[in-house]
């Protein structure tokens, strides 16, 4: 038995397998509201240029379109093979950061930035070329950043990768899911093995600091049995980082999810079976466990950086950059200025629309409260650095820790008898084996959550 089927039994699992966000912000996105203007987020914008001391700024873009329709997915997406729509897209994002400049200032400094979609490879390299050298030319791009890209292997050769290298992408992460043709087929995304391997082989040799590989589990026709397999062709292929995420089977909200059968799925005993075996397999293979859904061998950027305690997490999941503001561009893309969150129109014709009127194309967002902004240090600290130091807290926001969270401490007490967090005079420290249930501790410290039970909107965190 390993050491992780002996700290986390399958028992435990299941008792902590509810629905719950996954915060990558606090409060999560679902809180946002249509009051929150595109002249809020200007005046978040205009505050950020006032200040001095600001930090380098992190960028996301979004690139919605896909050549084929993944079934699981529940990203924004346009499904299409006209890839002329790519440099229709690229014209709206160059007025989208045109608009945001004149708020903002041109120069900022840029130390994080990930192309995600959809498909980023969808467009050329030529328009990838003019995508960077537009953001190169509002921002500046400094040295020693992380510059990633999301990359569907069926659209990428070696030589498009040493492409990627030479506009300045550094980091690359590959949506593998499965590698069970059977399950590829089940879910429409066929891809061989063989093609990732010489992928990853490539991206190598051509020099990426780092690689990624996303996993699913919970797909149709999976069995623990399959998933094991698919577990020891991951270890063999031995990729910097993984990400691991349990399907969410949500019909009704996503559309394309009504294409799976779901009498093909695996049942909740089968998901959590894959989970424990994902766990054992990955910790023996050496990696690092950094946090939920997230491993990575222990010379990494991300591994080295929990080790450190200098891990962040915002809207792409965990980082080594500092906590700092995102401007987002594309359609449905979500950022965050100061104390506020904002997100772009949901729908491309929506996004087109505002911007060839000359705005901004935000439509909901949020300002946070003090409360919020208490909670969001709390939750991030818990999911980040594993620990919640009052002294801290108290410190950073004129409060009395103890005083002010003492119910969210009284529900601690399960977790502290099950021996996944310990509560002192000093605060909250998570054990090494609470790390694979944070998000069911950070949920604890959640006050839209406590005051609203309706969880039916998220899936379930295991």
């Amino acid at each position: 038995m390993s050491p992780v089927s002996h700290a986390i039994s399958s028992d435990l699992l299941k008792r902590y397998d509810v629905p719950g966000p996954r915060y990558t912000s606090y409060p999560t996105a679902d809180r946002f509201v249509e009051a929150f203007t595109e002249q809020d987020y200007r005046q978040a914008l205009a505050q950020r240029a006032a200040g001095s001391m600001a930090l380098p700024l992190s960028l996301y873009v979004h690139i919605p379109f896909c050549e084929s329709l993944c079934y699981y997915c529940a990203c924004n997406k346009v499904i299409t093979k006209h890839h002329s729509r790519g440099a229709e897209y690229l014209r709206h994002l160059s007025r989208e950061v045109e608009l945001q400049i004149e708020a903002l200032g041109s120069g900022q400094a840029v130390s994080q930035l990930h192309l995600g979609g959809g498909t980023p490879t969808f467009l050329s390299d030529a328009e990838l070329e003019d995508l960077m050298t537009m953001l190169r030319r509002h921002f500046n791009l400094v040295p020693g950043g992380e510059y990633s890209i999301e990359v569907d292997p069926r659209t990428v050769n070696a030589q498009r990768l040493q492409a990627l290298h030479r506009l300045g992408f550094n980091r690359l992460s590959f949506g593998v899911q499965d590698f069970d043709p059977a399950v590829q087929k089940a879910v429409h995304r066929i891809q061989p093995a063989e093609q990732v391997f010489a992928l990853v082989a490539a991206a190598r040799e051509i020099g990426f600091e780092s690689v990624n590989v996303d996993l699913i589990y919970g797909l149709p026709l999976q069995t623990p049995e399959s998933f094991r397999r698919t577990l020891a062709q991951l270890t063999e292929l031995r990729p910097d980082r993984v990400a691991l995420y349990g399907y969410a089977h949500l019909p009704t909200r996503f559309k394309p999810q009504r294409r799976i059968v779901s009498a093909e799925l695996p049942g909740a005993a089968e998901k959590l079976a894959m989970l424990s075996a994902s766990l054992d397999t990955l910790v023996e293979a050496g990696y690092v466990y950094v946090g939920m859904d997230h491993f990575a061998l222990p010379d990494d950027a991300l591994a080295v950086a929990k080790r450190q305690g200098r891990l962040h997490r915002n809207f792409q999941g965990y980082s080594t950059q500092p906590d700092c503001d995102l401007i987002a561009l594309g359609v449905s893309a979500i950022g965050r200025i100061g104390a506020t969150y904002s997100q772009n129109a949901k729908t491309l014709e929506e996004y087109v629309d505002l911007l060839d009127q000359g705005r901004l194309p935000i439509v909901r967002g949020l300002a946070l409260t003090r409360d919020d902004l208490l909670r969001r240090a709390v939750i991030m600290a818990l999911m980040c650095q594993g620990e919640l130091l009052f002294e801290s807290i108290d410190q950073g926001h004129l409060i009395d820790s103890r005083r002010y969270f003492a119910r969210e401490l009284e529900r601690l007490g399960d977790f502290v008898q099950e021996g996944l967090v310990t509560v002192d005079e000093s605060g909250v420290q998570v054990t090494d084996r609470g790390w694979y249930l944070i998000r069911a501790i950070a949920m604890v410290f959640d006050r839209h959550l406590q005051v609203d039970q309706d969880r039916a909107r998220f899936s379930r965190i295991l």
